[in-house]
């Protein structure tokens, strides 16, 4: 049977009286400080990068002084230029530089009777004989046809007929002899003597040398370029396959450049054989 009413209404008012004796003899004492509100705690969790203003920079993205402007600056300048295995043009620039000088050169050789006058335009004359300052002849004087097997030459000032006279005999490549003329004291007449065997195979000769010369520089430039992509392997800044395709157009850019010297040199040829 369960318990009478009374007894059990005595158990509980027991069991109040000792849970509030407990309550009285350990009571909780509670500080302003150690209560925060609940917004404070959560906006005390957030990241502190979020609680700026919206004047500030963000700590991330700081902006930079000019003293980091200036050492980022000075870094870039002295960093090393990312060099790329495909670029010739110091090679393009050598070969073209060689094929123009080689030009220039079998132009001024003399054969058949025909006279190039940018020979004498070229020749450098020594105004002062105590100077070793010189002015080239075109800036001096005129090279004219006069007909014929005849050229002449108009010098700008009766001062420098002798020192023009003296550069013309002196260039033993062409072997002229100037004449001045006997109505103008500043025109210089020249003769242009007959071709003959040997000057033709003198000339045929030369135009040997000046392709050899050529070629001479076409090599040069490739050692040049090979030099430099060797240093790229041994620095490791270019792929062993991207080397490999650059020396193969690097060859085949000097291959062209040698071609355009043999034809440059055998049309010379050709043209001094058939005067």
């Amino acid at each position: 049977m369960p318990p009478p009413l009374s007894i059990r209404a005595n158990t509980l008012k027991k069991l109040f009286q000792k849970a509030a004796r407990s309550s009285e003899c350990s009571p909780i004492t509670r500080t302003a400080t150690s209560v925060r509100p609940l917004t404070q705690t959560f906006v005390a969790q957030r990241n502190p990068t979020s609680l700026r203003n919206f004047s500030n920079s963000s700590v991330l993205h700081k902006k930079k002084s000019r003293a980091d402007r200036e050492q980022a600056a000075e870094a870039a300048e002295n960093a090393e230029p990312v060099e790329d295995p495909f670029d010739f043009s110091i090679l393009d620039a050598s070969i073209a530089k060689a094929l123009d000088r080689l030009s220039n050169d079998l132009s001024k050789l003399r054969t058949g009777g025909r006279f190039n006058p940018e020979v004498l335009e070229n020749l450098r004359v020594h105004l002062n004989k105590n100077s070793k300052k010189s002015e080239r002849l075109s800036d001096l004087a005129q090279v004219l046809p006069k007909g014929g097997r005849m050229l002449m030459v108009l010098v700008g000032e009766k001062e420098h007929v002798h020192a023009v006279t003296t550069a013309i005999q002196g260039a033993k490549d062409i072997n002229l002899q100037p004449q001045q003329d006997s109505e103008n004291e500043n025109q210089l007449n020249i003769p242009i003597p007959p071709p003959t065997k040997e000057s033709r195979d003198l000339a045929l000769s030369q135009a040997s040398k000046t392709g050899e010369t050529a070629k001479t520089a076409v090599q040069a430039a490739r050692a040049v370029q090979q030099k430099r992509l060797r240093a790229m392997e041994l620095k490791k800044t270019v792929r062993p396959d991207d080397a490999k395709k650059a020396h193969k157009e690097m060859e085949k850019i000097v291959e062209k450049g040698v071609g355009d010297v043999k034809k440059a040199v055998d049309a010379a040829r050709k043209g001094m054989e058939q005067s």
